[in-house]
């Protein structure tokens, strides 16, 4: 009776800790813009494009675009999968929960408006629970482009380190320089920041890339998961 508990108590956990995650839909999002781009479907894109960014996107092109999903799905990554892996891994089922409140609240409430102290207060407290995350993505990023077709290593290790500061985020900036300079492409959104060195030409292609990368961060994250919650174990 002891172990059916136990396997039952692993199986709840295991259902209510994959509701924290939001890794197929920023994949099916991701990849419906590829398709969409290399259609030269600018008016679906431009829509399917309001589904990651907040920016206006009636004046985008269809390279504009691919930045700017390529820009969208490398920060997402944080607080899509390896924010929530890191909160329960430290603190567990209710870490999980509680980031993920902190980062619904977030993006919910936002810095204007009525409720604009709440917004820039939840703004702030996602920053700093977003820090650890942030910077151990990038790193999985660089570390991925050492094995992943069309990305380069040193290249994406030195944009990470020049640019991240450049975005107002103190976050958002790690994984999308890290992103770009692996990609060899330059992201930008006028007036805010402009990431990377434009080696190549922006090409829709780089959205599968910037895919590759999203699973191969999973990966990382389920092992990188793993080995913390056994050397907790172990110390513990």
């Amino acid at each position: 009776m002891g172990h059916t508990h136990n396997v039952l108590y692993v199986i709840l956990v295991a259902v209510l800790f994959k509701s924290t995650f939001s890794i197929r839909m920023l994949f099916q999002v991701g990849r419906r813009m590829a398709l969409l781009v290399n259609a030269n479907s600018l008016d679906e894109v431009r829509l399917g494009l309001r589904a990651l960014v907040s920016r206006d996107v009636t004046e985008l092109s269809l390279d504009d675009a691919t930045a700017a999903t390529v820009e969208s799905v490398s920060e997402n990554l944080t607080d899509s999968i390896v924010a929530p892996m890191v909160a329960f891994a430290l603190f567990g089922l209710p870490g999980a929960f509680a980031y993920r409140a902190i980062n619904t609240l977030d993006s919910m409430i936002g810095y204007h408006g009525r409720y604009e102290y709440l917004g820039k207060a939840s703004a702030r407290l996602d920053d700093v629970v977003n820090w650890i995350p942030s910077r151990i993505t990038a790193i999985l990023l660089v570390i991925g482009s050492l094995v992943l077709p069309g990305q380069k290593l040193s290249n994406a290790w030195r944009i990470m380190w020049r640019d991240h500061s450049v975005t107002e985020s103190p976050n958002a900036g790690w994984t999308m320089s890290a992103m770009s300079g692996a990609l060899g492409i330059r992201l930008t959104k006028v007036g805010f920041y402009r990431l990377g060195d434009a080696s190549k030409p922006i090409h829709p292609q780089d959205i599968n890339k910037t895919l590759h990368s999203l699973c191969f961060v999973v990966i990382s994250s389920v092992a990188l998961l793993s080995l913390l919650v056994f050397l907790k174990g172990i110390i513990f």
